[in-house]
């Protein structure tokens, strides 16, 4: 893609970037380059490149601008002075560069959103599984759609894995994505709007059309970002503040924005006042709302519910193929977004439910042959915990079976978390070992011993170091420590990387992925 600077970098984008309209046009006079796509990463820089010089967390992207120069960057977004401006350069600056990234990828992408109508979906936990879900129901009812979640992304084609650990991308990315979504012919598009997202900080999400909001729940995470709980919760409730400011298209038949909340939610009120748009609301405890689970029953294949339609009077029968009795509440939101999206009756879109697929790494079984169960999870934050242990628990105490748990937490994350995830675990597990998950910049020992500190507290259950407490960092090798304490019956619960595909640590990223390690173990012990 290809557009004159003067093209998109309009009036109405400079006001939005924070930068006097005035003094880019004087600018635009002698220099109206061709900008051929937008790079913040100066070793993605290409002839023609547009680059934002962003303040990091370790670093000044000011730094990199020479090197995005000589690449061929023609255009510099910066926020920090210049003294040395080469002649053949436009450098536009601006209040806050990473704030000015959204209002002008939107524009350089001619306002990708306004071409489709756009879903996003916030919370704490089930954020990329009720993407998903939402996404299928949309193409298994027949209508053109693209999605991209923490796990996977579709731009109304085939399904591919996001190799990045990031939830919600940059906003050029984002906006491209929406770009080629509707280029591809795509109504619809869902995206998982991450709190980092929606924060003001980043605006990654700032210029995006959102018809549609669904919240799954809000706990205790990224305080390393936010600072408080508080905010956290405010810049979440920005994707239902953006109901407001959407206008349908010329030719668009929305009938208008709305909302979806779980009404078990302690924080229903706060989201559902953040916008003057309809809320549709979920329950699967009995509160008060559009759709209501009246009994349930889970199993190790999937999930048996019936549902009650207030408005309609209806009960509904519903089976569904994601293990975990936490996945409900995520169904019910997917039900009721796609609902409002196509103007459908909940009863119309039930009968896809047992087509679902779950999402690769969410309560992902596998099975070679062994006596026990092995499971893969993401959950890595206590309110997850609290969602994934205690069915499990339930079930196992039927049968007499134990649960071995292996988890860790994050570097350079939420730390008050850390000791929450330990007491969490060890009233539910049988043996616990703790493991390296993303040490980023810390010690892993340190991140470990914060998470035994939970553990070794918990006055309810008795853990000791080397008998049903283990500290191994080395993840590969905590799997198979798990794997060989298991008996028949028994359960290996595998916590915190899900999905994803490497390991940061501080001076290099270790790629692992794992399902795959747990299979490679499973067949080293002789399991086909």
């Amino acid at each position: 893609m290809e557009r004159r600077l003067s093209e998109f970098f309009t009036d109405e984008t400079a006001d939005k970037a924070g930068l006097a309209a005035s003094n880019v046009k004087t600018d635009l006079v002698k220099k109206d380059p061709v900008v051929t796509d937008l790079q913040y990463d100066s070793r993605n820089v290409k002839n023609g490149s547009l680059f934002f010089a962003l303040p990091g967390l370790h670093t000044d992207g000011s730094i990199f601008i020479d090197d995005a120069i000589s690449k061929g960057a023609s255009v510099i977004v910066h926020e920090n002075e210049i003294h040395e401006k080469k002649p053949d350069v436009v450098y536009l600056k601006v209040k806050d560069s990473r704030f000015a990234m959204s209002p002008v990828s939107a524009s350089f992408y001619d306002f990708p959103s306004r071409r489709l109508l756009v879903t996003g979906v916030t919370g704490t936990e089930g954020k990329s599984t009720t993407v998903y879900l939402i996404w299928q129901l949309l193409t298994l009812l027949g209508e053109k759609a693209g999605f991209f979640s923490t796990v996977q992304r579709s731009l109304g084609k085939e399904v591919i894995w996001n190799s990045e650990h990031q939830t919600t991308p940059e906003a050029p990315v984002v906006q491209r994505l929406l770009y080629e979504m509707a280029n591809n012919g795509c109504r619809y598009a869902v995206i998982e709007a991450s709190s980092h997202g929606l924060s003001k900080k980043t605006n990654r999400l700032g210029d995006v059309e959102f018809c549609s909001a669904v919240l799954t729940n809000i706990t205790h995470e990224h305080l390393e970002f936010h600072g408080t709980w508080e905010q956290y919760r405010e810049d979440k409730a920005n994707l239902f503040r953006a109901l407001d400011n959407y206008i349908p298209g010329p030719e668009s038949d929305f009938s208008g924005p709305f909302g979806v909340i779980n009404a078990d939610d302690k924080s229903l009120r706060f989201f559902a006042d953040a916008t003057r748009h309809k809320i549709f609301k979920y329950s699967a405890s009995g509160r008060e709302a559009d759709i209501v689970i009246t009994a349930f029953e889970n199993s190790a294949w999937g999930n048996w519910y019936n549902l009650y339609i207030p408005a309609a009077g209806e009960f509904i029968d519903v089976r569904d193929r994601l293990t975990g009795s936490f996945n409900a509440h995520n169904i019910l939101a997917a039900l009721l977004a796609v609902s409002g999206l196509l103007k459908l009756p909940v009863r119309k879109i039930t009968p896809y439910i047992n087509k679902l697929k779950p999402v690769r790494g969410r309560m992902t079984s596998i099975n070679r042959g062994q006596p026990f169960e092995v499971v893969v999870d993401y959950a890595h934050t206590p309110s997850s915990f609290q969602a994934v242990f205690p069915p499990l628990r339930s079930r196992l105490n039927k049968t007499g079976g134990r649960i071995i748990s292996v988890f860790g937490s994050a570097g350079e994350r939420d730390t008050q978390k850390r000791a929450q995830q330990g007491e969490i675990a060890s009233g539910y597990s049988d043996i616990i070992i703790l493991t390296d998950e993303d040490p980023r910049g810390e010690n892993p020992m340190d991140i470990i011993e914060d998470i035994a500190k939970g553990i070794e507290e918990n006055k309810t259950k008795e853990f000791r170091r080397g008998e049903n407490l283990f500290l191994i960092a080395d993840r590969l090798a905590a799997i198979r420590k798990a794997l060989n304490c298991a008996n028949r019956g028994d359960m290996v619960l595998l916590l915190g990387k899900g999905h994803e595909n490497s390991i940061i640590y501080a001076d290099h990223v270790m790629p692992f992925d794992e399902i795959t390690e747990a299979e490679k173990a499973l067949s080293e012990n002789g399991y086909r």
